[in-house]
């Protein structure tokens, strides 16, 4: 009895190897984001945005699609405070995020987009700096399968 318990479990254990021997390997997207840089602009003649430019790159093994890229102040307050850096709590619109429509593996593409944050002032004042932690992120993507 002892053996033929020993002899099924080899059986097994080698079975189980074959299948995991035949895995196939998935290739998978992967997007970063290059290089980036914000700029200020006066929106209004009370109001100032800030707004980003860069470069994305697919760096994973297959064509990637409707890639987004978006800007985040993890700096800027949740309120409008005059004079103070602020983001708002709704969704991301249109004009601030980019959407790149296909990379093959390597390809780069340029992105820009506005109004990461705002800042309203008083008239004739101009902000001093940018918000010191401001990032820019590839939201999401979709793998091409060929």
């Amino acid at each position: 009895m002892r053996v033929r318990l020993r002899i099924l479990a080899i059986a097994l254990l080698v079975l189980g190897m074959g299948f995991t021997g035949c895995k196939k390997e998935v290739k998978q997207g992967k997007v970063i984001v290059k290089d980036y840089k914000f700029t200020i602009r006066q929106d209004s003649p009370k109001a100032y945005v800030i707004d980003a430019q860069g470069t994305v790159k697919n760096v994973g093994d297959v064509d990637v699609k409707n890639i987004v890229v978006t800007g985040y102040c993890n700096s800027c307050g949740k309120q409008l405070v005059n004079g103070k850096w602020f983001v708002s709590d709704v969704p991301k619109t249109a004009d601030q995020k980019a959407v790149i429509s296909y990379l093959k593996p390597g390809q780069e593409a340029s992105f820009r987009f506005k109004d990461v944050a705002s800042m309203m002032v008083s008239a004739g004042e101009k902000p001093e700096k940018m918000p010191d932690d401001m990032v820019v992120k590839v939201v999401s993507f979709e793998t091409v399968q060929k």
